[in-house]
């Protein structure tokens, strides 16, 4: 926030608007458009903003490695969210609201075992924030995510507080991959309850961090997720399980558990397997289990959140143990999303057709300080 009009306006806007920021079930009522089968995606349109999808992100996380062996994680993600017309009071103006952006930006210090996170709240109009809708380019003030149009393009990542900076630039080193089936990444039985979603897996990555007014020269493999759509999470559902795994042998593995108020998984729950040529295999909810191993709980928000897991995919021959990298990396983001969760670095070993593998990953745990909602 940079002035008090700015914060005003902002929190005008929030007791109008219902800012529940998930993909989940219910979709929303006219005029956000739901995610249905038969999405046909085109790039470099697809890269860029949906405003007729009510909630989207552009989620970056990864792994760096500076020259004298020292290990980080960050993430950089950036949220739209649209405002329904019957909420916006003041058009025609420069001034009108018809999304809201927030971002998060965080790095974990795996060497110096520290964690901090920063967070961004503005809205579109006057250049403040946005998004193109024809190719990769979204942002709020100075920080920012953008590509050209051309496919194989390289992603620039730029984003900065008081104390820690990135600018990174991530080039595709795999092609992307769509999730789910016919389109549509599902989030529940009924129809609209899904999202578009597809990632870079692979993600070759270099550039700067800075960590208290230290700079290191990084590089490092990272990962992309693009999702929109305009569902809410079901009455019975609480949260979600997100995990990205990257392992040695250029394998790719992407899975979400969405978690139900009694802890079983929903039926909707999936995932996808990126083999080391690129071609894919989706993943249905009876092809892997999740097993957690442990708990950490954390001081500031209470909540007790899984940590490290036993994943299983029978089919693939696959079994892989995932371990955090450190214990708090939960981010509390009282001035964005409103919404405290746990995103963070792991390690991953185990086996794949009876030989040892390794590799990394980050994982994202939310509804676990309470029911997912901003």
């Amino acid at each position: 926030m940079t002035d008090r009009v700015r914060i005003g306006i902002l929190a005008t806007i929030l007791l109008s608007a219902d800012l529940s920021m998930t993909l989940g079930a219910n979709p929303s009522p006219a005029p956000f458009q739901p995610a249905t089968a038969g999405y046909r995606y085109n790039f470099p349109r697809d890269h860029g903003s949906h405003p007729t999808y009510r909630t989207e992100w552009w989620y970056y996380t990864g792994h760096l490695h500076s020259k004298s062996g020292r290990s980080f994680g960050f993430e950089l993600t950036f949220f739209r969210r649209g405002v329904p017309p019957e909420d916006i009071k003041t058009l025609p103006s420069k001034w009108s609201v018809r999304d809201l952006y927030l971002a998060h930006f965080a790095v974990t210090d795996i060497t110096g075992k520290r964690f901090h996170f920063s967070e961004k709240f503005s809205r579109e109009g006057l250049g403040k924030a946005g998004a193109d809708e024809s190719r990769l380019r979204v942002w709020i003030d100075d920080w920012r995510a953008e590509a050209s149009a051309e496919p194989s393009a390289a992603h620039t990542l730029v984003a900065h507080d008081e104390t820690h900076a990135l600018a990174l630039t991530v080039q595709p080193a795999k092609p992307l991959v769509t999730h789910g089936a016919a389109g549509i990444s599902r989030k529940g039985k009924d129809v609209g309850q899904a999202s578009h979603y597809y990632s870079f897996t692979r993600l070759a990555t270099s550039g700067k961090l800075t960590i208290d007014g230290e700079s290191f020269d990084v590089t490092g493999t990272s990962w992309m997720d693009h999702e929109f759509g305009s569902a809410e999470l079901g009455t019975d559902q609480v949260g979600w399980d997100w995990f990205s795994i990257q392992l040695e042998d250029d394998t790719e593995l992407m899975l979400y558990r969405m978690r139900r108020k009694d802890g079983s998984s929903d039926l909707a729950s999936s995932g996808t397997a990126v083999s080391p040529d690129g071609r894919t295999r989706h993943l249905e909810v009876t092809d892997f289990q999740i097993e957690s191993t442990g708990t950490w709980t954390s001081a500031e928000s209470k909540a007790t959140y899984p940590s490290k897991w036993r994943l299983t995919f029978p089919s693939l021959d696959l079994v892989l143990d995932v371990t955090p990298l450190l214990a708090d990396q939960e981010l509390r983001t009282s001035r964005s999303t409103k919404v405290s969760y746990w995103e963070g670095a792991v390690a991953v070993t185990g086996t794949k057709q009876g030989r040892p593998v390794k590799g990394q990953g980050y994982v994202e745990l939310t509804g676990y300080a309470e029911r997912l909602k901003m």
